[in-house]
């Protein structure tokens, strides 16, 4: 673990979860800002604050190098989040479209359930987004099995990152 993304603040999983990411026997997360950033990116994207979740899990995504699942992890929900943006605040579909296109490589072969986010529900959603953009109305990511929506302490994140 490298030690820039550790942070003994981060809650664990819910009682009876385990997702990749969590190590059990050590009880920490592997990377917690990871999970941190997450947290707060999948609140603010359930709200519709999109652009604001997409800030999220860039910041994070720059703490891992090429080639890590962490960084194609962060990397493909930087792209659903900028790709949700461009369909709903800007009216674009051919941007939000490349955009998914891209999500879905780096989504490609990560665990189903990665830092508590539902990948395999995510990958679903892009591809159906991609053959029909209405398919994310009334879509919410979720984190160990919820859909969880933003509070202040995710808007107060966010503007942190600045």
């Amino acid at each position: 673990m490298d030690e820039h993304t550790r942070d003994p603040s981060v809650d664990p999983p819910p009682t009876g979860r385990s997702p990749t990411g969590w190590d059990p026997s050590a009880g920490r997360w592997e990377h917690a800002t990871l999970r941190r950033a997450v947290d707060h990116g999948v609140r603010l994207y359930n709200a519709g604050a999109f652009h604001a979740a997409h800030d999220c899990f860039e910041a994070e995504w720059y703490n891992y190098g090429r080639g890590t699942a962490e960084s194609a992890f962060l990397h493909g929900l930087v792209q659903v989040a900028a790709g949700a943006y461009k369909r709903a605040d800007l009216a674009n579909l051919a941007g939000m479209r490349s955009l998914f296109e891209t999500a879905r490589v780096y989504l490609n072969g990560l665990p189903a359930d990665f830092y508590g986010v539902d990948v395999a529900d995510l990958r679903a959603t892009v591809d159906a987004a991609l053959a029909e953009p209405a398919a994310l109305d009334g879509w919410a990511m979720t984190l160990d099995g919820e859909a969880p929506t933003a509070r202040p302490e995710d808007e107060a994140y966010v503007a942190g990152l600045d």
